[in-house]
């Protein structure tokens, strides 16, 4: 077996399934591992947490949604000979201040900072994808997505740019180390500028609606959240109020020699047969991907890079 293993956690989530492909096409011993895999991880069972450490010398992490565990699994980490970790965490990270949104990140951050390991964390602002998959599809869906985000504009990011930058970053030891990068789109768009290019490109009448935030967890709850999972999620969009983390950065750009896509540039592409329209950016000279599946009514998948 090899002992140069690439080892990325949570193998079903929305980067790391990206980031476990890319690892896969350069190459690059992967083990990808859930509560699911053949080797299991859960955070919340430290007893197998030795197995899946076995050879691994660089490490993916997407933190749980409780701030604490990081902190034992680097200890592990370090103990099993791993000597490289890349964090997945928020846009913005140090300016988040007294807000009740992102504990979980902050303590994972602290965590890695803290270990004698060769680190890299990746802060990323809300993924463009999310206007497509939890926990945004049925308001979009039903035509009037009702969020708590009002003028204050966003920089979306493409899932695609974070897998990109993730899998170039664990591939190239060394050249990142220490270095914290502000994974942005190259502009901010308020979420009502968003859901308008989404409604245009996609030929749907889609409406925003702004909400308070006790509304919004209040109709997450009715949807089956739990009440505490809602609140996080509109502590959120009460952080974004604040304006702190609305600025860019050109980090994809300086890891990628190439610009983050931009959410402007939305275009309907491949329709027919009722299917969703796949969305790219126009006048990149791009192939686009095949439409996905998915009710002809539903809004379609964002794929901002082909």
């Amino acid at each position: 077996m090899s002992n140069d293993i690439t080892l990325v956690l949570g193998a079903t989530g929305n980067t790391v399934r990206r980031v476990t492909a890319r690892l896969r096409l350069r190459d690059t011993p992967v083990r990808a591992a859930s509560r699911s895999s053949r080797t299991p991880f859960d955070w919340s069972h430290p007893a197998g947490w030795d197995q899946v450490l076995r050879d691994v010398t660089t490490a993916y992490v997407v933190p749980p949604p409780v701030p604490g565990p990081v902190h034992d699994f680097v200890a592990r980490a370090e103990a099993a000979g791993v000597r490289r970790l890349v964090l997945l965490s928020g846009h913005g990270a140090d300016d988040w201040g007294d807000s009740a949104f992102g504990l979980d990140m902050r303590s994972a951050e602290d965590a890695v900072r803290g270990s004698a390991l060769e680190w890299t964390i990746l802060r990323a602002s809300d993924f463009a994808q999310n206007f497509d998959g939890h926990p945004f599809r049925t308001p979009p869906a039903a035509g009037e997505p009702a969020l708590p985000a009002g003028a204050v504009p966003e920089p979306f990011i493409d899932l695609e740019d974070v897998a990109d930058v993730a899998a170039a970053v664990l591939s190239e030891p060394g050249q990142h180390a220490g270095r914290v990068c502000e994974l942005t789109g190259p502009r901010g768009l308020t979420w009502a500028e968003a859901v308008e290019l989404i409604s245009r490109a996609s030929g749907l009448p889609i409406v925003y609606r702004r909400v308070c935030p006790a509304e919004y967890t209040a109709t997450l709850v009715q949807e089956g959240w739990g009440q505490s999972e809602a609140q996080h999620l509109a502590e959120m969009f009460v952080l974004l109020e604040r304006g702190t983390a609305a600025w860019t950065s050109d980090d994809v750009a300086t890891v990628l020699g190439l610009r983050a896509a931009d959410l402007r540039g939305l275009r309907p592409a491949g329709h027919g047969s009722g299917s969703p329209a796949v969305l790219s950016p126009a006048g990149l000279g791009l192939a686009c991907r095949a439409p996905g599946s998915g009710a002809p009514h539903a809004i379609p998948h964002i794929h901002i890079t082909c």
